[in-house]
């Protein structure tokens, strides 16, 4: 590191991104020469030609990338990228008494947000912002302190088990009645099939507990989100497989209907709590997960048949 020509980087990660120098220039608030400077050392420091001089008004700027600049250009921008979010995220913890929970979009959207208000009211003195993401593991403690992961936790992880789950299908009550009422397992292959993409809310796992073995799971439109499926189910575009953490309170207030009755698929520990284990959590950070804590053993258990 003490080697790396790091202005100089700096200045052709941005020529990559703005297409020229003139334009990088401008970005970083500099002088033309100056990128031009740093561009030339690089290029010194590498032994390589990094940018191929063009006639003018050929390529971007008149300049486009050897194969050499072009993979160091990417690797440049995503390493810059990962720096600057590292930065912000140790920026915005401002507070000790901040907390950064990270969540699945549906998970965040049907079930912490709902719940959060009342969080904020035992504990007005500490402030939780929700980050929502789409990944596994433990969260990386300088932006995020807290996340609740969905599905199976990877071998001697260090994840907590929240809440189990169970699987029913839902639907919107005017599509039940046009459908002509259906209420046994038999009546699922005549209606349309809603999918979600998350692998532990498979119809193959309606089909193998409940049937019926002639179900189609096939077709049907997939969706990549739960809350999106279920949305789907209750503006009428066909029966979803929901889980019940998720689809709970729609069912309670009658936007969605659960045609089959009580029958449901367990899937056991569902939402895992987890912490970065290369620190230790603040006291804001405890109180919010023996919050949590609280929360989830206060549900009721997942309803099953």
């Amino acid at each position: 590191m003490k080697e790396l020509p790091l202005h100089a980087l700096r200045a052709f990660a941005s020529v990559h991104e703005h297409g020229g120098v003139r334009a990088a220039s401008r970005a970083l608030g500099v002088a033309h020469s100056s990128v031009s400077r740093h561009l030339a050392e690089l290029e010194k420091f590498l032994g390589a030609e990094l940018v191929v001089r063009v006639a003018a008004g050929a390529g971007r700027g008149g300049l486009t990338f050897s194969p050499q600049g072009e993979a160091l250009g990417r690797a440049l921008r995503e390493s810059f990228g990962a720096i600057e979010h590292a930065v912000n995220g140790v920026r915005e913890a401002r507070s000790p008494r901040s907390v950064a929970i990270a969540a699945r979009p549906s998970f965040a959207v049907r079930w912490l947000l709902p719940r959060l208000p009342a969080f904020e009211q035992a504990f007005p003195d500490v402030e939780v912002s929700v980050l929502v993401e789409d990944r596994s593991g433990e969260p990386d403690g300088a932006a995020i302190d807290l996340a609740i992961r969905m599905g199976a936790p990877a071998p001697g992880s260090g994840y907590e088990a929240l809440m189990d789950d169970a699987l029913y299908p839902v639907m919107s009550v005017d599509s039940w009645k046009k459908a002509g009422r259906p209420q046994q397992p038999e009546d699922l292959a005549g209606l349309r099939l809603l999918h979600d993409r998350d692998p532990q809310a498979s119809w193959e796992a309606w089909r193998r507990v409940h049937g019926p073995p002639a179900l189609d799971i096939r077709k049907g439109p997939r969706f990549t989100s739960s809350d999106t499926v279920l949305r789907a189910a209750a503006l009428g575009q066909g029966v979803a497989l929901a889980r019940h953490r998720l689809a709970a309170a729609d069912v309670a207030a009658g936007t969605l209907y659960r045609p089959l009755g009580e029958l449901a698929v367990a899937v056991g520990p569902s939402y895992w709590l987890v912490l970065p284990r290369n620190l230790g959590p603040r006291p804001a950070v405890l109180t919010l997960v023996a919050w949590l804590r609280r929360q989830a053993a206060a549900e009721p258990g997942s309803p099953l048949n």
